[in-house]
């Protein structure tokens, strides 16, 4: 019994200290070997990336070198030739399509995608004529290419158009940003199937339709 009363007081102190502890706050989270990736940061939408260079943020918004997402195709194997130099735009004629031929939803989709990025400037049918031109009433005065006319656009292997597409060529931009890797090349197919000599034209129909269909 004695040595019973002598247990009480320890047990009574080590539960004090155990509740003690439970009750207090931590305020500091102590050492982290990665804070980076045990906080990440929260990147607002259109921040302005030197904002976060002053801070000392190191992000620039692209994939890790060599990745590639799930489903997704290889970036284009090519760099951008420096200024004065055409070698791997020349280099990129021998670069294939990736993609097999779209069966008829896939192409609906390249015609879709075609018509909102492309057809502004070289038209619904590929023939120079979009609204940016406009039979020169638009608001700009040089008509773009026709891609189904042009000697030489009209015969353009698809390494190459994909070259123009994700750089940009002459007057037109780079659509890296705009659209993926596949998306490029279905509009390479798509381009291609509507030139004079070129891949077999596939039956495009509504895009909703074909939704409906499937």
């Amino acid at each position: 019994m004695r040595v019973m009363k002598n247990i009480y007081p320890v047990v009574a102190l080590t539960a004090g200290i155990m509740m003690a502890s439970c009750n207090s706050v931590q305020r500091d989270p102590g050492k982290i070997y990665m804070p980076d990736m045990a906080y990440s940061r929260a990147i607002e939408t259109y921040a302005d990336p030197s904002s976060l260079k002053e801070a000392g943020i190191n992000y620039n918004a692209t994939p890790v070198a060599g990745t590639i997402k799930r489903e997704g195709l290889a970036a284009f194997s090519l760099t951008q030739d420096k200024a004065g130099d055409t070698a791997n735009y020349v280099a990129s004629k021998q670069i294939p399509n990736p993609l097999p031929a779209l069966n008829e939803k896939d192409m609906a989709e390249a015609k879709r995608i075609y018509n909102i990025n492309c057809g502004i400037c070289h038209g619904e049918k590929l023939d120079g004529n979009g609204p940016i031109y406009n039979g020169g009433n638009g608001p700009y005065p040089i008509a773009p290419k026709n891609l189904v006319a042009d000697p030489v656009v009209s015969k353009m292997p698809a390494g190459q158009m994909m070259y123009s597409l994700t750089y940009g060529k002459n007057l037109m931009g780079s659509y890296a940003s705009q659209l993926s890797t596949k998306q490029r090349w279905m509009i390479i197919h798509y381009v291609q199937s509507m030139q004079p000599g070129g891949a077999p034209k596939a039956t495009v129909t509504d895009t909703a339709a074909v939704v409906k269909m499937n």
